[in-house]
């Protein structure tokens, strides 16, 4: 698929939107990318895991990790595709970690999954994580970039759809000071975008 055919996906699911969003990174913006309304239609699902795979899977990863909650759906569909093992990182004491009894082996090639970056810092959390229970981290990977490729993880990577979208120090930003309020996605339904977002 192209980015555009992606994008078109998006669309048609309404997750582009627009409003006041704080992000899982602290920061703000005024769009937001809610994978949510793509994920859960579970055709769709498959069909972006592959299409992710097919980018990434080159790499003789044996298991895909991603952080939840968003990531869960991705790194199983990614995994699917690749016909490895999908685990998922939480956070315990404020530090992502695997729990469950989920392992890795000593040195097993793993690829961490996401379904946004935006900073990396989840995603490079996970992959501090992965290390952490002995795993190595080969590639990373996620549906949606909207950094504009700008987010270093120090690793091969690659994502379906890269968007340049602004974000917003809190303490600098425009719709702040503009006194719209602020919400966290998935809080309240918000605008539906127009396209804007991809320019």
């Amino acid at each position: 698929m192209t980015e555009d055919q992606i994008l078109d996906v998006f669309r048609r699911h309404h997750a582009l939107l627009e409003g006041h969003f704080i992000l899982s990174s602290g920061l703000h913006s005024d769009r937001y990318i809610q994978c949510a309304l793509v994920l859960q239609h579970p055709e769709v699902a498959e069909q972006l895991g592959r299409e992710l795979a097919a980018k990434i899977g080159h790499t003789g990863a044996t298991a895909v990790v991603a952080p939840a909650l968003g990531g869960v759906l991705v790194a199983h569909e990614v995994a699917r595709a690749l016909g490895v093992r999908a685990l998922f990182t939480e956070r315990q004491d404020g530090r992502m970690t695997l729990r469950r009894g989920f392992t890795l082996e000593a040195g097993e090639p793993t690829i961490v999954v996401e379904d946004v970056i935006t900073t990396g810092g989840s995603t490079l959390e996970t992959i501090r994580a992965v290390e952490e229970a002995g795993g190595k981290v080969v590639a990373a990977g996620s549906l949606v970039d909207r950094s504009g490729g700008s987010a270093d993880l120090g690793l091969p990577r690659a994502a379906l759809l890269t968007l340049t979208v602004q974000n917003y120090d809190p303490a600098q930003c425009p719709l702040c000071r503009a006194g719209l309020q602020a919400v966290k996605p998935g809080s309240r339904t918000a605008g539906r975008d127009t396209g804007a977002t991809a320019n």
